[in-house]
């Protein structure tokens, strides 16, 4: 039994899939299902069952396992925290975000915070859905997370903080007439966080009762804002952050029964208590007037495709 097989196992049983577990650790869902089958072998019980309605079901084995196997992996990473201390090496900082703060706001804010703090800090990112923040920080895989607001998990240990208040608008081409119809029978035009039910596009398209059949999803933010401006349909974005397009007679705002609506960010951390003094760094970076500017009117940001998630492949080694 590993580190690896457990953190298969509790994100397989947190986010309820294989192909979601395979997804956040950025390894095959091969991988995943052999971590898998190496723990049912190592118990001698199937641990997790597929539902018949579709999902995974704990057996009464695997639901005594899960905490404990959660307890493990934190503990596992408090050791590589000392460890990390001990050999003098770089603080480490592993920070997740929503598709659009991490293609627009998150490179510029972990620039600056480098360049501001002046600690030796080993930072990653990646991207990751709604749902996918609360487990990666919840169980010590990430950080700190940076979007909408998470539900609670099971041991109500991570807090969210606001962070930076917005608007959430539709877009459409300048030039384009106002679709025919209701929203629901309209073109949408989103990147990976309109099929995120937890993300604020994916919140609207849901209040809104948009079906899969009317949503087009894209590589990223900019290439929905792009389509819309060619005519292709309608784009949900922060209000701040594609006011260029708008100034520049390239896209307009569309009123909707649910837009303009208020959206906030915010950063979710472990208890003050279990979190690491670079966490703690970066959380207090967020507070300051610099990090709300860069929030308000960031820099050229990287695409998500160029991101990796903190969970690197070189996990699987015995």
């Amino acid at each position: 039994m590993t580190v690896t097989q457990l953190s298969s196992f509790v994100l397989v049983a947190r986010l309820g899939s294989v192909s979601a577990a395979a997804r956040t650790l950025d390894v095959s869902e091969s991988a995943v299902s052999q971590a898998l089958a190496a723990l049912r072998s190592h118990f001698g019980d199937p641990l997790i069952r597929r539902a018949p309605g579709g999902g995974m079901r704990l057996t009464p084995a695997g639901a005594r396992l899960l905490p404990v196997a959660s307890r493990m992996v934190a503990l596992s990473a408090d050791a590589e925290v000392a460890v990390r201390a001990a050999r003098g090496a770089p603080d480490e900082l592993r920070i997740v975000a929503t598709s659009t703060l991490a293609e627009f706001v998150l490179p510029s804010l972990v620039e600056a915070f480098a360049s501001r703090s002046g600690r030796r800090t080993a930072t990653s990112f990646g991207v990751v859905s709604g749902n996918e923040m609360r487990v990666l920080v919840e169980n010590r895989l990430a950080d700190i997370a940076l979007g909408p607001r998470p539900g609670a998990g099971d041991r109500g240990e991570p807090v969210s903080e606001p962070l930076f208040r917005t608007r959430l608008v539709v877009v459409i081409g300048a030039g384009s007439p106002r679709p025919p119809g209701p929203p629901p029978q309209w073109s949408w035009l989103v990147d990976s966080s309109g099929t995120d039910p937890d993300a604020d596009s994916g919140r609207l398209l849901r209040r809104l009762g948009v079906a899969e059949d009317h949503v087009w999803v894209f590589p990223n933010q900019a290439a929905t804002w792009a389509a819309a401006a060619e005519g292709a349909g309608v784009a949900p974005a922060p209000a701040h952050l594609v006011s260029p397009r708008v100034r520049r007679d390239e896209l307009r705002i569309l009123e909707t029964p649910a837009t303009p609506s208020d959206v906030t960010w915010y950063a979710t951390v472990l208890q003050a208590e279990l979190r690491s003094p670079a966490t703690d760094a970066f959380l207090h970076f967020l507070r300051t007037p610099a990090a709300t500017r860069i929030m308000r009117a960031p820099g050229v940001g990287v695409p998500p495709s160029r991101f990796r998630p903190p969970v690197y492949v070189t996990l699987w080694g015995a």
